[in-house]
């Protein structure tokens, strides 16, 4: 073989296991007949290193890795960070800040002509015009920007077999212009489907088709409008966002264009949800589970291995897509909100493999996925017109269309549990405590209690403000209350010692210090304080992110029609205040905890806080 089909360039170090992209789809391809050669973390100062393979015979893939590589380099507050779990022995530097952009543009040096795909979590999410957190500005589609020829979003599988199964036919790259789950561009406009206003101003008004029904593509505000810092640009980028979430699910998104400059964006809808026979053929692909021997050798700092493998080796993924569609959370705008599920065969089989591994101690960390308790659809209407574009499933409001059920992923913990070699199965991605206090049959609390924690469980209420929540499209702080009550009293029916261990964002849009103050008097009265605050990290393609750039709720408005205005705390100075309220009880935060009870003219809580003893 002279030449691979495929080159296949990320930012992280390549482990052989699903729950990484590169050898999810480098398997995939791989058993669909193509061949695939990996470039993990090359250098991205020298295009030699991008020749290491030789130039592919269809075209190079290429991911910035499991993470949006700004998210991966820096922390909420942008400061460096000091590890990389995706990299050799965890050390950080080994991905470029933009790699996306940076790894395409060594390719270009190397290679003259050379087809080029982007994709993953940081192409996805910036596939349109997007706030940028790290320059503080709206920039371009990362298409345009890193000049590849195509752009995949979401999850990649189907996609990626129909763009490869077209190369070996004989098309260009930059043909492929109909195939779901993909972004192309053009500079000319008569190369359009026919389109009309995303905004409602401006007609479809001639026949130009590539063989999308018409009356089916939106033209999105232009890049040049809802770039500017105005206020008129950024309710522009408020309702060209709330268009796009509206888009997100393939029974009912339109095609979507964006003008950008002289040229423009467009995004097909997104792929079709995975069968479940799908969904299982794809983890019954050999991955050896395994980093490449290549990391058997201590790094710089002497560390063996990937550390990222080490949360997702002895754990199992159940479900894709997640219908909660919290605003801080890019999932609904990645995966969707449709739940793709695997079988219980599969899940078993793969469970009964990991009893073989040499390192295998009985215990199987996860099984789960975005939300680990959902295993289907919200509602039987999904189906057919797909996930509502105007209507939440959960959060404050719950939908009562919405299935509530429990039965089938407690069906497949108790075969699994049962699988001789396996000592416990943990539940430890996240549980929408909401969703199951919805449930009138208790039977998975008392068995998750019984069987699938050990000592705590963590759960995500975020915050204690209803106005908050509500932003965040997450549940009352009342449900929360509830839950935590329920939760004591089925431990304590079983002699159990197990406490929860809630998660809280600060700063969130919404959110300032007499919300802050608030989430802290209820920490003081329930006597527990949080070691880690997450701080709200304004990353593209979420709605808090929306809300954070134009202090605007695109989904409210006023009586005059306006939408809707959001406090924001900017600034590093006003984020460490409510961090250190979420923590009061931490020595070194009690002079901002000071500072804070006085900007909000409120030293009579300091008795509250800090009581005499």
């Amino acid at each position: 073989m002279d030449r691979v089909d495929f080159v296949f360039v990320t930012g992280d170090a390549y482990v052989d296991h699903p729950s990484f992209a590169a050898a999810l789809l480098g398997r995939l391809l791989e058993a669909n007949g193509y061949s695939v050669g990996i470039l993990a973390q090359p250098d991205w100062h020298d295009a030699e290193s991008f020749k290491a393979l030789g130039e592919p015979r269809l075209a190079f893939l290429v991911s910035a890795g499991a993470m949006d590589s700004m998210v991966s380099n820096y922390t909420a507050n942008n400061k460096p960070r000091s590890q990389d779990a995706y990299s050799h022995g965890g050390i950080a530097g080994h991905r470029p800040d933009r790699a996306i952009i940076r790894y395409v543009a060594k390719i270009r040096e190397a290679y003259k002509g050379v087809g080029v795909i982007i994709g993953g979590i940081e192409a996805s999410l910036r596939r349109t015009a997007h706030y940028d957190y790290w320059s503080d500005t709206v920039r371009r589609s990362v298409l345009l920007d890193s000049k590849a020829d195509l752009l995949m979003y979401g999850m990649g599988e189907r996609s990626m077999l129909e763009i490869a199964r077209r190369l070996r036919g004989g098309e260009g790259v930059r043909d492929i212009r109909d195939v779901r789950g993909t972004c192309w561009y053009t500079g000319k406009a008569q190369e359009l489907p026919p389109y009309e206003s995303a905004l409602g101003e401006r007609p479809a008004d001639d026949d130009r088709s590539l063989g999308i029904p018409r009356g089916r593509a939106l033209m999105l505000p232009g890049f040049t409008e809802i770039s500017g810092q105005s206020p008129e640009g950024m309710e522009l980028f408020a309702r060209s966002y709330l268009v796009q979430e509206r888009n997100t699910d393939p029974v009912s998104a339109h095609v979507l264009i964006e003008p950008s400059e002289e040229r423009y964006v467009v995004q097909m809808p997104p792929a079709l949800p995975l069968t479940t026979e799908e969904f299982d053929s794809i983890y019954d692909l050999p991955f050896t589970r395994r980093w490449h021997p290549m990391y058997d050798v201590p790094a710089a700092n002497g560390k063996t291995g990937v550390p990222a493998l080490s949360e997702v080796k002895f754990s199992l993924t159940s479900s894709r897509g997640c219908f909660g569609a919290c605003s801080f959370c890019a999932i609904a705008f990645h995966q969707g909100r449709r739940i793709q599920a695997r079988s219980k065969g599969s899940l078993l089989r793969e469970a009964e493999s990991l009893t073989h591994e040499k390192d295998f101690k009985g215990y199987i960390h996860d099984v789960g996925g975005p939300t680990a308790n959902f295993r289907h659809d919200a509602c039987a209407a999904q189906k057919e017109r797909g996930a509502c574009p105007d209507k939440d499933c959960l959060g404050t409001k719950p939908c009562p269309a919405v299935r509530v059920s429990h039965s089938e992923y407690l069906d497949i913990l108790r075969d699994m549990r049962r699988i001789p070699g396996i000592k416990k199965v943990f539940v430890r991605s996240g549980i929408r405590f909401d969703y199951l206090m919805m449930d009138s049959d208790r039977t998975f609390l008392r068995e998750l209690c019984e069987h699938h924690i050990s000592g705590q469980l963590k759960v995500a209420p975020e915050h204690v403000s209803d106005k908050v929540l509500s932003l965040m499209r997450k549940s009352t702080h009342q449900i929360y209350e509830n839950f935590a009550e329920e939760y004591k009293r089925t431990n304590e029916s079983l002699k159990k010692r197990q406490y929860l261990v809630p998660y809280y964002i600060a700063g969130h849009p919404g959110a300032g210090l007499e919300e802050a103050l608030e989430t802290a008097v209820y920490l003081k009265k329930t006597g527990f304080v949080p070691e880690q605050v997450q701080d709200f990290y304004p990353t593209p393609g979420t709605l808090a992110t929306c809300m954070y750039y134009t202090g605007l709720n695109p989904h409210e408005r006023e009586a005059d029609g306006s939408m809707k205005t959001v406090y924001v705390a900017r600034g590093a100075n006003e984020r460490r205040l409510q961090r250190a309220l979420l923590q009061f009880n931490q020595a070194q935060n009690k002079p901002l905890v000071i500072r804070a009870l006085k900007k909000l003219g409120r030293m009579d809580m300091m008795a509250v806080l800090y009581p005499r003893k």
